[in-house]
């Protein structure tokens, strides 16, 4: 079989075009390929560049969950948790078959939780209006156990059942960059926004490196966005350099980041079709315990890092709160040796700005869009359920600014992503081979690839594979088999005996090399648990 060049090479040969971009964003993660899909909705030209692949960072590593926030809730910020449930809804139709409703439960072992966070589960009902997903229920005793089986249940006093949203982030990723792509944008992942150019102080365009044979590149372009979540600091302390900023009013950091944990068991440990949540850990924090592609997410923890690292280490602390924790519910307590795969996302929180530095635009959320003195547009902070709304507000700022016209707001309400045009009923067929699901209408087209009926593991097969590199901008296993498929996540083992099977599928779609050392050391990293 001859390599499939062909993508890659129309790709960067389009990158290589002397034209100039009504918009470029850098960063591929939810927040930029939100960006992107907006503006050419909206008719906008766009490029983006993503110096690894797309979700690589923090867009990969959620808790797998589409929701309001019953925290902010709790919090009183009533107008952020309307925003999240409508915005949970809009995911849920426009990509049925990556984002589900999925019932939790909150157990009580207090005679005064049910009732307590009962009362506020119900409002959570009220705020989501029609937009709801399924209704509130206090549940006694027996009725929990139904739902939840592997519950402790010594002491267990009853429960309430709620309703939110599941989804795959990093397929949703690929979605959202397929779509955009369908609308005219050029996306490219492995392309790294080297510099930026200037006229007059004013930015005009970006120099980006394909990284995987070194060449620069030069994009010209009426706008940049600055996408790139607990990472943008790096690109505003160029752009302050880059346009005069003096050292007293230097460009201050936005972005303090956070990590989240999360340890992923076998779904023994929460047999059943229902999530476990736990609004108040003995720390005050809030824990999961979800069922996602056959495994069970435990987590996730929330603390400072220092420290930017790509493929961040899990504290030793955190990894014994998520197991202690989880061992105070659940009927069978996991242990380390049960841990499938751990891993860590960094999440951007915004630190306050004031206005002696840049021009801001100030957004009530828990995002925040600024306008530098150059123009560059910078956004980060958020979740993934609001990806959308985020995207809204950074063309807001674009058009407050000038920077592009104001076209069409709310193009993407209803726009379906790439494989949603499906009846929901068929997504979940009990006749689908494990795996296909996720691809939605594009089901027929993976079984009749070369491989269909060659199974790698459950759940992929070397048609899938093969998919990804013609259609789904893999080049690396860890590509495949971190992002395209989710086994990396759900058992880092497993993942790594594939490594060389996949990497020779891949060679002989792309005749790039796809890494495969690099990602039997990566998959151990997913093993390690810290001492």
């Amino acid at each position: 079989m001859q390599p499939n060049l062909t993508v890659r090479r129309e790709m960067i040969d389009r990158l290589a075009q002397e034209r100039a971009y009504d918009i470029a964003v850098v960063g591929g993660g939810a927040t930029g390929l939100g960006v992107a899909l907006d503006a050419a909705a909206r008719g906008f030209s766009v490029v983006l560049v993503e110096s690894y692949d797309f979700a690589k960072g923090t867009s990969s590593r959620a808790t797998k969950l589409v929701h309001g926030g019953v925290r902010y809730l709790a919090q009183g910020n009533i107008s952020l948790v309307r925003e999240a449930l409508h915005e949970r809804t809009t995911l849920l139709h426009n990509a049925p078959h990556l984002a589900q409703p999925l019932p939790f439960i909150m157990p009580s072992y207090k005679w005064w939780e049910t009732p307590f966070y009962g009362i506020g589960l119900k409002m959570y009902d009220a705020l989501a209006g029609k937009a709801g997903l399924g209704k509130t229920e206090f549940l006694n005793r027996d009725e929990t156990l139904q739902y939840l089986p592997t519950a402790r249940p010594e002491g267990l006093q009853g429960g309430v059942k709620y309703w939110d949203g599941q989804f795959n982030d990093a397929k949703l990723a690929i979605a959202l960059a397929r779509t955009a792509a369908a609308k005219g944008a050029l996306l490219l992942n492995y392309c790294r926004a080297d510099h930026m150019l200037y006229d007059g102080g004013q930015v005009s365009g970006l120099v980006c490196e394909d990284t995987l044979t070194g060449k620069h590149y030069t994009v010209k372009t009426r706008c940049v966005v600055n996408a790139t979540g607990v990472w943008v600091d790096e690109l505003r302390q160029k752009d302050g350099a880059a346009s005069g900023a003096s050292s007293k009013n230097a460009t201050k950091p936005m972005v303090t980041p956070s990590q989240g944990v999360h340890i992923v068991v076998d779904r023994i440990f929460l047999d059943g079709d229902v999530a476990l949540m736990v609004p108040k850990t003995a720390d005050g924090r809030v824990l999961f315990a979800v069922p996602w592609l056959g495994k069970v997410i435990l987590g996730t923890t929330d603390t400072p890092r220092n420290d930017l690292a790509r493929e961040p280490m899990p504290f030793r602390e955190e990894v014994d709160f998520i197991l202690n924790e989880s061992a105070r519910y659940l009927r069978k307590p996991p242990t380390r040796a049960d841990v499938k795969s751990v891993w860590v996302g960094l999440r951007p929180l915004v630190k306050p700005q004031d206005d002696d530095g840049d021009n801001t635009k100030r957004i009530s959320r828990e995002h925040t869009v600024m306008v530098s003195r150059s123009g560059m547009v910078t956004v980060t902070g958020g979740k993934w359920t609001t990806y959308r709304a985020m995207a809204e507000d950074v063309l807001d700022a674009c058009a407050d600014k000038a920077l592009l016209e104001r076209r069409g707001k709310g193009v993407t309400t209803h726009l379906k992503l790439v494989g949603a045009d499906i009846p929901a009923a068929q997504i979940r067929s009990i006749c689908m081979p494990p795996g296909l699901h996720s691809y939605g209408d594009e089901q027929a087209t993976v079984l009749s690839m070369p491989g269909a009926d060659k199974v790698l593991c459950e759940g992929l097969t070397e048609a899938m594979v093969r998919f990804a590199a013609r259609y789904e901008y893999a080049i690396t296993v860890e590509d495949m088999l971190a992002r395209r498929s989710r086994l990396l996540f759900l058992d880092a083992e497993l993942a790594g005996s594939l490594a060389n099977k996949v990497g020779d599928i891949l060679q002989q779609e792309t005749g790039l090399d796809p890494g495969v050392e690099a990602f039997a050391t990566l998959a151990k990293h997913y093993l390690h648990l810290p001492d």
